[in-house]
């Protein structure tokens, strides 16, 4: 059972996601926190697989939030909730270790099948949001340029990896797609972490975009 904590400062928000998510067999919601400071409470009580967490809240951010849940031991997987009017705190969010994003309007079956991913341990990119948050980021920081450069210096197998990053894949799928063991795959994708100085694979997989690996 994937256990998955709902936090929006909003309780219609969080009753939505309760309503969608109660429909699958193999999730259940542990709990609701409407600000960071009682996500951080909720994930040391209830200590779910997956949390939802929205960006902007009275008090302590999603942001803060989800930096302070990354400094925990064995932290769950944190996915931001986003609308996107808000995209420079979603870039944020994932400097702080989320492990990716999605739309509050995501289609339900499409929500069910994201929770389960991130509770897989892979990053969750909302493909329709995507390009927004790139076109949002480009050009904007210095260090995302030397991260582009950096892409040169990978090996023609870590480019195809890190473009199966782009699309969302799991070690499992990537390994598939290319016809690699799980085990090689795990190696290139922990190599490429280190080259492109990317603190997880969402941040990754956004980089692939900009290069154009994923389009």
């Amino acid at each position: 059972m994937i256990r998955v904590l709902l936090v929006d400062d909003d309780p219609l928000v969080c009753g939505h996601l309760r309503t969608i998510l109660g429909t699958a067999d193999d999730i259940t919601v542990v709990d609701e926190a409407y600000d960071g400071a009682a996500a951080l409470d909720a994930v040391t009580r209830h200590r779910p697989d997956v949390v939802l967490m929205d960006v902007r809240m009275p008090g302590v951010d999603g942001i803060t939030a989800t930096g302070r849940i990354m400094a925990l031991g064995e932290p769950p997987a944190v996915v931001v909730l986003t609308t996107f009017d808000t995209d420079d705190h979603v870039l944020r969010a994932l400097a702080a270790g989320a492990r990716g994003f999605l739309l509050k309007s995501t289609p339900p079956g499409d929500l069910i099948g994201l929770v389960r991913v991130a509770a897989d341990g892979h990053s969750v990119l909302s493909p329709s949001a995507t390009r927004r948050l790139l076109d949002t980021a480009v050009g904007r920081a210095a260090e995302q340029d030397e991260r582009l450069d950096l892409i040169a210096t990978l090996t023609e197998r870590e480019r195809d990896v890190l473009a199966c990053l782009g699309h969302g894949l799991s070690n499992a799928d990537i390994a598939l797609r290319l016809r690699l063991s799980p085990t090689t795959v795990k190696g290139h994708v922990s190599r490429i972490m280190v080259k492109l100085d990317c603190p997880n694979r969402t941040r990754a997989g956004l980089l692939a975009h900009q290069a154009g690996l994923s389009s």
